[in-house]
């Protein structure tokens, strides 16, 4: 576990199986895109990148659950992920998975705990929504 935690968001912010929170990871001079989701009762953060192909998971801002909510998908494509893990449940991502992002949830508050700095900007956050 990294000792850098920064702040996301209140816990309340994100709600289960509802709107993800995108945010992004400054990688050294470039800003990678990333999100965070609730899970049964659980924050998993992961980048927003397909396993299949070099692109964002949500094609509406946030919106990263299938219709059934039980598989985070990639709206490019259709290729299935377990929320929980990140894992290829169905699709071209096939041995392939999601990269998590370390974070935590403590007082009422999610910690994203990265030695690379959380940035916000208009291409990357969306504010969640119940």
């Amino acid at each position: 576990m990294s000792d850098s935690a920064q702040l996301l968001c209140a816990s309340k912010d994100i709600q289960e199986l509802g709107t993800g929170l995108r945010f992004g990871l400054k990688v050294g001079d470039r800003v990678v895109p990333a999100f965070a989701i609730r899970f049964r009762g659980k924050i998993r953060a992961y980048l927003n990148q397909c396993a299949h192909m070099a692109v964002e998971l949500d094609w509406q801002p946030g919106v990263f659950f299938d219709s059934d909510k039980k598989y985070l998908m990639c709206a490019t494509h259709g290729a299935l992920y377990h929320p929980d893990s990140g894992a290829c449940a169905y699709g071209r991502c096939a041995g392939r998975g999601l990269i998590p992002v370390e974070a935590m949830e403590k007082d009422g508050k999610i910690m994203i705990l990265s030695e690379n700095t959380i940035h916000f900007n208009q291409d990357t956050q969306q504010k969640p929504t119940p």
